[in-house]
């Protein structure tokens, strides 16, 4: 049963959903929203080199998250850039954060959009610590070889010859919403698979 809400809901609900393509768990958004409550969203990129052009189209969408009144996290996934094909090097890492953080903040910025909700994290700030890699091996016990490839296939780099990184690439994917402690993830149709990962493996 389609969870009612009010006009001011219903705004909010709409400006969220707004343009994207696809929408999952749309049920519980309403249950969010129908309780009051201003969602809490992240979306990741991964640093593997220097933003561009395109970056506009994920932070209009940013920006309407922070115009509903949500909390959004940025996550800057250097983990995930040095394991997808080391896209990166360790070295790099640090300055590419710190220049992807003042570029965004500035496109933001640039469309007039308010930055007090607006938080970023890096991966490794918290992918390194014990308990998320205790999760990381129960995920890795529990979904088999073919589902990690088939969920990572349109993101991580393919070759002839994949390194097993590949395969934890959308395992910790599909963690970053647990120990971000969000309500929503955002993301490009390329990485439907790592949501639907996600949904069916973690609690």
């Amino acid at each position: 049963m389609t969870v009612e809400l009010n006009p001011e809901q219903q705004q909010t609900y709409d400006l969220i959903l707004r343009n994207l393509q696809e929408k999952l768990g749309d049920d519980k958004l309403r249950g969010l929203l129908a309780s009051n409550k201003h969602p809490e969203v992240y979306w990741g990129t991964a640093t593997t080199g220097k933003p561009h052009i395109a970056y506009f189209v994920p932070m209009a969408k940013v920006a309407d998250f922070l115009k509903a009144g949500c909390k959004v996290s940025i996550l800057f996934a250097d983990l995930h850039a040095y394991l997808d094909s080391m896209k990166s090097t360790w070295e790099l890492l640090q300055k590419r954060v710190v220049y992807y953080e003042c570029v965004i903040k500035t496109l933001l910025e640039c469309v007039h959009v308010p930055l007090d909700k607006l938080h970023f994290i890096r991966g490794t700030d918290y992918q390194l610590n014990e308990q998320y890699s205790i999760h990381v091996l129960q995920l890795a016990a529990s979904v088999s070889q073919r589902d990690a490839h088939k969920a990572g296939a349109e993101v991580v780099k393919q070759s002839d010859s994949p390194c097993i990184s590949g395969l934890l690439y959308p395992l910790l994917q599909a963690l970053d919403e647990e120990h971000l402690k969000v309500d929503m993830q955002f993301g490009g149709v390329d990485q439907r698979k790592i949501f639907i990962l996600a949904e069916e493996q973690l609690p």
